[in-house]
Protein backbone atom coordinates (compact mmCIF):
# COMPACT_ATOMS: atom_id res chain seq x y z
CA UNK A 1 0.00 0.00 0.00
CA UNK A 2 1.58 3.48 -0.91
CA UNK A 3 2.57 6.24 1.84
CA UNK A 4 -0.51 8.46 -0.37
CA UNK A 5 -3.68 6.13 -0.24
CA UNK A 6 -2.66 5.44 3.35
CA UNK A 7 -2.20 8.77 4.51
CA UNK A 8 -6.06 9.14 2.64
CA UNK A 9 -7.21 6.61 4.97
CA UNK A 10 -5.95 7.64 7.90
CA UNK A 11 -7.22 10.98 7.06
CA UNK A 12 -10.59 9.47 6.32
CA UNK A 13 -10.74 6.96 9.41
CA UNK A 14 -10.05 10.72 11.52
CA UNK A 15 -12.84 13.02 10.22
CA UNK A 16 -15.45 9.87 10.76
CA UNK A 17 -13.86 9.39 14.50
CA UNK A 18 -14.12 13.00 14.94
CA UNK A 19 -17.38 13.16 13.43
CA UNK A 20 -19.01 10.60 15.52
CA UNK A 21 -17.52 11.88 18.92
CA UNK A 22 -18.89 15.15 18.65
CA UNK A 23 -22.51 14.22 17.31
CA UNK A 24 -22.70 12.03 20.30
CA UNK A 25 -21.36 14.59 22.41
CA UNK A 26 -23.77 17.12 21.34
CA UNK A 27 -26.45 14.66 21.65
CA UNK A 28 -25.21 14.62 25.28
CA UNK A 29 -27.21 11.08 26.44
CA UNK A 30 -26.07 9.09 29.15
CA UNK A 31 -27.63 5.92 27.50
CA UNK A 32 -26.08 6.45 23.91
CA UNK A 33 -22.65 7.57 25.52
CA UNK A 34 -23.15 3.95 27.30
CA UNK A 35 -23.16 2.47 24.40
CA UNK A 36 -20.68 4.37 22.22
CA UNK A 37 -17.98 3.72 25.32
CA UNK A 38 -19.41 0.34 25.47
CA UNK A 39 -18.56 -0.50 21.92
CA UNK A 40 -15.31 0.77 22.00
CA UNK A 41 -14.40 -1.07 25.35
CA UNK A 42 -14.98 -4.06 23.93
CA UNK A 43 -13.31 -3.86 21.01
CA UNK A 44 -10.10 -2.68 22.90
CA UNK A 45 -10.74 -5.24 25.57
CA UNK A 46 -10.27 -8.21 22.80
CA UNK A 47 -6.92 -6.28 21.66
CA UNK A 48 -5.92 -6.21 24.74
CA UNK A 49 -6.44 -9.76 25.42
CA UNK A 50 -4.25 -10.22 22.14
CA UNK A 51 -1.39 -7.70 23.97
CA UNK A 52 -1.52 -9.89 26.94
CA UNK A 53 -1.46 -13.19 25.07
CA UNK A 54 -4.63 -14.54 26.64
CA UNK A 55 -6.62 -17.01 25.00
CA UNK A 56 -9.99 -17.47 27.43
CA UNK A 57 -12.80 -16.10 25.16
CA UNK A 58 -15.21 -16.32 27.92
CA UNK A 59 -13.52 -13.31 29.44
CA UNK A 60 -15.35 -10.91 26.86
CA UNK A 61 -19.00 -12.10 28.12
CA UNK A 62 -17.53 -11.07 31.84
CA UNK A 63 -16.01 -8.06 30.38
CA UNK A 64 -20.01 -7.21 28.62
CA UNK A 65 -21.56 -8.10 31.57
CA UNK A 66 -19.05 -5.49 34.11
CA UNK A 67 -20.10 -2.33 31.07
CA UNK A 68 -24.12 -3.97 31.67
CA UNK A 69 -24.30 -2.97 35.24
CA UNK A 70 -22.16 0.23 34.61
CA UNK A 71 -25.34 1.44 33.33
CA UNK A 72 -27.13 1.26 36.49
CA UNK A 73 -24.40 1.55 39.05
CA UNK A 74 -23.91 5.45 39.85
CA UNK A 75 -19.99 5.20 40.28
CA UNK A 76 -19.09 3.12 37.11
CA UNK A 77 -15.42 3.35 38.25
CA UNK A 78 -16.31 1.21 41.70
CA UNK A 79 -17.14 -1.51 39.39
CA UNK A 80 -13.50 -1.98 38.77
CA UNK A 81 -12.45 -2.81 41.98
CA UNK A 82 -15.04 -4.80 42.93
CA UNK A 83 -14.08 -6.74 39.90
CA UNK A 84 -10.62 -7.11 41.62
CA UNK A 85 -12.28 -8.59 44.90
CA UNK A 86 -14.59 -10.97 42.72
CA UNK A 87 -12.08 -12.01 40.50
CA UNK A 88 -9.50 -12.14 43.81
CA UNK A 89 -11.69 -14.76 45.54
CA UNK A 90 -11.64 -16.65 42.33
CA UNK A 91 -8.30 -17.06 42.23
CA UNK A 92 -8.35 -18.13 46.01
CA UNK A 93 -11.00 -21.13 45.35
CA UNK A 94 -9.79 -22.57 42.11
CA UNK A 95 -5.83 -22.53 41.84
CA UNK A 96 -6.60 -23.08 38.04
CA UNK A 97 -6.95 -19.91 37.24
CA UNK A 98 -4.12 -17.61 36.46
CA UNK A 99 -3.89 -13.95 37.59
CA UNK A 100 -2.82 -13.02 33.95
CA UNK A 101 -6.47 -13.12 33.14
CA UNK A 102 -7.61 -10.39 35.38
CA UNK A 103 -4.88 -8.27 33.01
CA UNK A 104 -7.54 -7.19 30.49
CA UNK A 105 -9.64 -5.96 33.36
CA UNK A 106 -7.09 -3.45 34.77
CA UNK A 107 -6.16 -2.72 31.03
CA UNK A 108 -8.51 -0.85 29.51
CA UNK A 109 -11.11 -1.38 31.72
CA UNK A 110 -10.12 1.03 34.49
CA UNK A 111 -9.47 3.83 31.98
CA UNK A 112 -12.80 2.67 30.24
CA UNK A 113 -14.84 3.09 33.66
CA UNK A 114 -13.10 5.98 34.90
CA UNK A 115 -13.99 7.80 31.34
CA UNK A 116 -17.94 6.90 32.03
CA UNK A 117 -17.92 7.75 35.42
CA UNK A 118 -16.71 11.02 34.91
CA UNK A 119 -19.43 11.62 31.89
CA UNK A 120 -22.27 10.24 34.90
CA UNK A 121 -20.19 13.56 37.34
CA UNK A 122 -19.13 15.93 35.50
CA UNK A 123 -21.23 15.98 32.57
CA UNK A 124 -19.50 15.99 28.84
CA UNK A 125 -17.63 19.42 29.15
CA UNK A 126 -15.57 17.08 31.28
CA UNK A 127 -14.98 14.67 28.45
CA UNK A 128 -14.57 17.30 26.05
CA UNK A 129 -11.84 18.31 28.49
CA UNK A 130 -10.16 15.17 28.09
CA UNK A 131 -10.32 15.04 24.82
CA UNK A 132 -8.68 18.34 23.68
CA UNK A 133 -5.80 17.54 26.39
CA UNK A 134 -4.83 14.44 24.83
CA UNK A 135 -5.06 15.10 21.40
CA UNK A 136 -3.08 18.53 21.71
CA UNK A 137 -0.82 16.66 23.96
CA UNK A 138 -0.46 14.47 20.77
CA UNK A 139 -0.39 16.77 18.34
CA UNK A 140 1.75 19.22 20.00
CA UNK A 141 4.88 16.31 20.61
CA UNK A 142 4.09 15.64 17.05
CA UNK A 143 4.63 18.94 16.02
CA UNK A 144 7.37 20.08 17.84
CA UNK A 145 9.04 16.31 18.08
CA UNK A 146 9.34 16.84 14.05
CA UNK A 147 10.22 20.26 14.15
CA UNK A 148 13.17 20.55 16.58
CA UNK A 149 13.16 16.78 18.55
CA UNK A 150 16.77 15.64 18.72
CA UNK A 151 16.82 14.00 22.22
CA UNK A 152 15.11 10.63 22.44
CA UNK A 153 12.62 10.51 25.51
CA UNK A 154 12.30 6.55 26.32
CA UNK A 155 13.50 3.22 24.37
CA UNK A 156 10.03 2.32 24.31
CA UNK A 157 8.90 4.26 21.95
CA UNK A 158 11.83 5.74 19.86
CA UNK A 159 10.32 7.94 17.63
CA UNK A 160 9.31 10.24 20.79
CA UNK A 161 11.70 13.07 21.97
CA UNK A 162 12.08 14.85 25.13
CA UNK A 163 11.58 18.30 23.28
CA UNK A 164 8.71 16.84 21.40
CA UNK A 165 7.38 15.68 24.86
CA UNK A 166 7.79 18.70 26.15
CA UNK A 167 6.28 20.78 23.32
CA UNK A 168 3.45 18.77 23.25
CA UNK A 169 2.55 18.90 27.24
CA UNK A 170 2.89 22.77 26.95
CA UNK A 171 0.44 22.92 24.43
CA UNK A 172 -2.20 21.01 25.96
CA UNK A 173 -2.01 22.43 28.85
CA UNK A 174 -2.40 25.91 27.58
CA UNK A 175 -5.03 24.85 25.61
CA UNK A 176 -6.96 22.51 27.97
CA UNK A 177 -6.56 24.91 30.67
CA UNK A 178 -9.44 27.27 28.48
CA UNK A 179 -12.01 24.38 28.28
CA UNK A 180 -11.45 22.88 31.79
CA UNK A 181 -12.78 26.73 33.14
CA UNK A 182 -15.60 25.55 32.50
CA UNK A 183 -15.78 23.23 35.06
CA UNK A 184 -13.48 24.79 37.58
CA UNK A 185 -10.76 27.83 38.47
CA UNK A 186 -8.15 29.03 36.55
CA UNK A 187 -5.56 27.39 39.33
CA UNK A 188 -7.04 24.01 39.22
CA UNK A 189 -7.59 23.92 35.35
CA UNK A 190 -3.89 24.45 34.23
CA UNK A 191 -2.78 22.03 36.82
CA UNK A 192 -5.24 19.25 35.68
CA UNK A 193 -4.38 20.23 32.45
CA UNK A 194 -0.73 19.53 33.03
CA UNK A 195 -0.67 16.74 34.96
CA UNK A 196 -3.24 15.25 32.34
CA UNK A 197 -1.62 16.15 29.50
CA UNK A 198 2.03 14.24 31.18
CA UNK A 199 -0.27 10.89 31.98
CA UNK A 200 -1.35 10.53 28.99
CA UNK A 201 2.10 10.50 27.28
CA UNK A 202 2.75 7.80 29.38
CA UNK A 203 -0.47 6.06 28.54
CA UNK A 204 0.67 5.99 24.97
CA UNK A 205 3.89 5.03 25.99
CA UNK A 206 2.59 1.88 28.13
CA UNK A 207 0.63 1.01 25.08
CA UNK A 208 4.09 1.07 22.90
CA UNK A 209 5.89 -1.34 25.62
CA UNK A 210 3.11 -3.92 25.53
CA UNK A 211 2.84 -3.91 21.51
CA UNK A 212 6.92 -4.02 21.96
CA UNK A 213 6.27 -7.20 24.23
CA UNK A 214 3.81 -8.51 22.02
CA UNK A 215 5.61 -8.11 18.49
CA UNK A 216 3.59 -6.38 16.97
CA UNK A 217 3.38 -2.99 15.40
CA UNK A 218 -0.15 -2.00 15.95
CA UNK A 219 -2.85 -3.38 18.45
CA UNK A 220 -5.10 -4.17 15.67
CA UNK A 221 -6.45 -3.01 12.58
CA UNK A 222 -9.92 -2.37 12.51
CA UNK A 223 -9.32 1.44 11.95
CA UNK A 224 -7.79 1.91 8.38
CA UNK A 225 -4.59 4.18 8.49
CA UNK A 226 -4.54 3.94 12.85
CA UNK A 227 -4.11 0.62 13.53
CA UNK A 228 -6.37 -0.74 16.58
CA UNK A 229 -8.67 0.79 18.80
CA UNK A 230 -5.95 0.94 21.95
CA UNK A 231 -3.64 2.46 19.65
CA UNK A 232 -5.98 5.40 19.68
CA UNK A 233 -7.69 5.48 23.26
CA UNK A 234 -3.84 5.20 24.97
CA UNK A 235 -3.74 8.30 26.23
CA UNK A 236 -7.41 8.68 27.26
CA UNK A 237 -7.43 5.38 29.51
CA UNK A 238 -4.40 7.12 31.87
CA UNK A 239 -5.68 10.92 31.22
CA UNK A 240 -9.16 10.15 32.24
CA UNK A 241 -8.26 8.44 35.21
CA UNK A 242 -5.36 10.91 36.86
CA UNK A 243 -8.21 13.63 35.74
CA UNK A 244 -11.19 11.93 37.86
CA UNK A 245 -9.21 11.55 40.60
CA UNK A 246 -7.81 15.41 40.71
CA UNK A 247 -11.41 16.56 40.18
CA UNK A 248 -12.37 14.44 43.17
CA UNK A 249 -9.67 15.68 45.13
CA UNK A 250 -9.16 19.12 44.35
CA UNK A 251 -12.61 20.89 43.71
Amino acid sequence: MSILTTSKERVTTGLVLVAAVLLIGLINNFYLMWLFLGVVYILAFKEAMKLFDIHSSSLIYFAAGLWLIAAVYPLSDDLFVLAGVAYASAVAFNRELSWKNFLPFIYPTAGMLFILSMYQEYGVMSLLWLLIVVAMTDIGAYAVGKSIGKTPFSQTSPNKTIEGVLGGVAVATIAGMFVGLSIVDLGISIIISFVVAVSSIFGDLFESSLKRNAGVKDSGDILPGHGGVLDRIDGYLFGAIVMLVLLRGLV
